[in-house]
């Protein structure tokens, strides 16, 4: 008996409730603050079946913000691999992508995309919540389409 059923099953329930966990990679806080509005009465992401979680262990989807500093590169990448399979990563503001503002300094490494490979970009400096929401959507359905993770071979 196969059990493809229960992969496609588990598919679609990770796109209807995706779990979340959010990590701060070094920015200046926001894009972070921005976050906090997705959670709250106003956007309320909880309707949407979306959970933020105090633990990568219970996450589908990898929340982040900031450029890649020195300090800050093991702890998440570590982070990273604590998500279970499969797992998505949404990057939020223009840091993540580029270091922007930060890009240059001696203790910025820069984009998160050699460290930590990115499904999904939400662009801005901060970007709104409702951007963020969209991009949280977007996670969601490469995890309901079975397509999540760069590194299990998705693309965005």
């Amino acid at each position: 008996m196969s059990i493809q059923w229960l992969d496609r099953l588990l598919n679609i329930s990770r796109g209807k409730s995706p779990w979340v966990y959010h990590v701060n990679s070094g920015s200046c806080n926001g894009c972070d603050i921005e976050i906090g509005p997705c959670f709250c009465p106003r956007y309320d992401a909880e309707q949407m079946g979306v959970i933020l979680q105090g633990s990568p262990k219970h996450a589908d989807i990898l929340l982040i913000t900031g450029p890649m500093t020195l300090r800050t590169c093991e702890a998440a990448k570590d982070i990273y691999a604590q998500l279970p399979k499969p797992k998505v990563v949404v990057a939020i503001g223009s840091c993540p992508a580029t270091g922007n503002v930060f890009a240059g300094s001696p203790t910025v490494l820069g984009s998160v995309e050699p460290y930590i490979p990115v499904d999904v970009y939400v662009p801005g400096c901060p970007p709104r919540p409702q951007a963020i929401m969209e991009g949280i959507r977007q996670a969601a359905q490469l995890l309901a389409g079975g397509q999540a993770g760069k590194e299990q071979g998705a693309s965005s």
